[in-house]
């Protein structure tokens, strides 16, 4: 398993447990927000990471944006899930470029 896919699980299962109602809005709101701040950082290194193995950026850019925008209650709830959903998914892929493949010149 590549560095990317690890963090995309990593990250996606972090979305997946703020996106359960009444306990990622706890974590959220008792943390003061900075959870946000921590998954916007999180966010940015895996998708830095994607980025060098030649992976899907999608679930990461989206999960920058879900950090931005989670402040909204109903919105927050509806990012983090689809998010976390994003990550896993791409996270369970296999690369569609591997990085050891010789092309023809």
């Amino acid at each position: 398993m590549s560095a990317a896919r690890g963090m995309k699980w990593i990250t996606g299962s972090f979305e997946i447990i703020l996106a359960i109602p009444f306990l990622g809005a706890t974590i959220v709101v008792f943390s003061g927000y900075s959870v946000l701040g921590f998954m916007f950082i999180l966010h940015l290194i895996t998708l830095i990471v994607s980025l060098k193995n030649n992976e899907s950026i999608y679930g990461s850019v989206l999960g920058i944006v879900t950090s931005l925008l989670a402040w909204i209650p109903l919105v927050g709830w509806a990012l983090h899930l689809i998010t976390g959903i994003l990550l896993m998914v791409s996270g369970g892929q296999k690369t569609r470029y591997p990085s050891n493949h010789n092309y023809p010149q």
